[in-house]
């Protein structure tokens, strides 16, 4: 049984990873991997009942984060909506390409934390198309958006999705992961960005041709409409990790209550509009807006990942690599430089069924530097990370290029970040290395 879990498993991986080549989407490839696993593992196993109650455990572990995705994409969406992003955008005073890189890799690296590393990339890819008329000016500024993003949302339980699967699974809590990865995870952009920015030194910002910095608008929302929801969507996403501290209750409720909040204040700003108007930017239309291949892939993924970890196989992984590599740091570094080939959620998943609380608790260097690792090591490719494939199409972005121009800086960041992280839980005392 184990070695045709193994067989297809390592398939499904393959088939994900080249996903561009076989013109397969990586979701239905995450599904029929998740199947045939579960399959191969309910006809092996003798007792039914057992695969009953696994399937069950794996299915409500799953459907939490998959709820928590749909409600913090759909939170997002409203307030792209509503131009609501503007609020920030806004106030942008830059006159050369140095200052402008600068600027939008802080807002990005902020700006992820709060929403989501994929969503920000989309947000700042399509800033910089109304910002600059150059491609090569928006090439370069894109590949900092990628770095900043990843790193952004490595140190927030919200901000990247590995982070929150760590958090939804109780492997960190938010103060913690906060506190002690923001210092690796600014060391991991400001290395790549003061190489470009240097590079970038006395470039004047040059407009598209008939279009001021700011131009567009929507028609159908007010000033106070976009500051409104703006408001209210970074509210419902900054108290979801209060609401489980207080409540002790799973993440995506609290979510979902918020969204229920933003939906309810939208209908009413909205009512009365004619329907055109309010369709277009009420939550039900920001509903089928969301990726939801994104939410399917995971959801595979996590499923998929589920039956190794209750078949042993992710346990006796973690038995040979503590005694192949033996040091627990190196063990997590290198997961993160797999994650600029492999998409991190496998990654995680796998290293959550490997390493239990038991042995790991809550906070520890293990889960800590894996969050680090794992959300910053897909900068090193452009393939790495769903910012990365997001800014890729986009902006058209070509891989050689990518490697040429950002792989190194990527590397460079990435192991600023890992040394900064590695030496300040030294000093406080709290690395534990094997």
């Amino acid at each position: 049984m184990t070695a045709a879990l193994i067989v297809v498993f390592v398939a499904a991986y393959a088939a994900i990873a080249m996903e561009e080549p076989l013109k397969i989407n990586k979701s239905a490839t995450a599904l029929v991997g998740a199947e045939l696993l579960w399959t191969v593992y309910a006809l092996s196993n003798a007792n039914p009942l057992q695969v009953d109650e696994q399937l069950d455990e794996s299915l409500v572990a799953t459907a939490q984060i998959a709820f928590f995705l749909v409600g913090a994409m759909t939170v997002v969406e409203v307030v792209d909506a509503h131009d609501g992003f503007a609020v920030i955008t806004s106030r942008l005073k830059a006159r050369t390409l140095a200052t402008l890189t600068i600027f939008i890799s802080f807002v990005t690296f902020f700006l992820s934390a709060v929403l989501d590393n994929l969503t920000t990339t989309i947000v700042m890819v399509s800033l910089l198309g109304r910002l600059l008329r150059h491609r090569r000016d928006r090439l370069m500024l894109t590949g900092m958006v990628v770095i900043s993003a990843n790193a952004g949302g490595a140190w927030s339980p919200i901000g990247d999705v590995t982070t929150t699967m760590l958090w939804i699974g109780g492997q960190v809590t938010t103060v913690p992961i906060i506190s002690r990865l923001i210092l690796p995870s600014l060391a991991n952009m400001l290395l790549p960005l003061g190489v470009v920015a240097w590079a970038l030194r006395g470039r004047p910002i040059v407009a598209p041709e008939n279009a001021g910095v700011f131009s567009a608008t929507v028609e159908e929302t007010t000033s106070f409409e976009r500051n409104l929801m703006f408001a209210l969507g970074l509210l419902t996403l900054l108290a979801v990790p209060v609401f489980k501290a207080v409540t002790h209750l799973p993440p995506f409720l609290g979510i979902l209550f918020g969204l229920g909040i933003l939906w309810t204040v939208g209908d009413l700003v909205h009512r009365d509009k004619d329907l055109p108007t309010r369709q277009r930017v009420t939550i039900a239309q920001a509903l089928t807006r969301i990726d939801m291949g994104a939410i399917v892939f995971f959801t595979g993924i996590l499923l998929a990942v589920a039956t190794l970890e209750h078949a042993g196989v992710l346990t006796a992984l973690a038995r040979w690599l503590d005694a192949e590599i033996g040091r627990l740091d190196v063990i997590v570094f290198v997961f993160g430089l797999l994650s600029a080939v492999i998409d991190n959620v496998p990654m995680v998943a796998a290293a959550m069924g490997m390493y239990d609380l038991g042995t790991h608790p809550p906070d520890s260097f293990l889960w800590e530097f894996m969050a680090y690792c794992t959300g910053t090591g897909g900068s090193i490719l452009i393939i790495g990370s769903a910012a990365g494939v997001a800014a890729m199409g986009a902006e058209k972005i070509d891989f050689v290029w990518y490697l040429r121009r950002f792989t190194l800086l990527a590397l460079i960041g990435y192991l600023a970040g890992a040394a900064t992280y590695i030496i300040q839980q030294e000093v406080l005392g709290q690395v534990v290395l094997a």
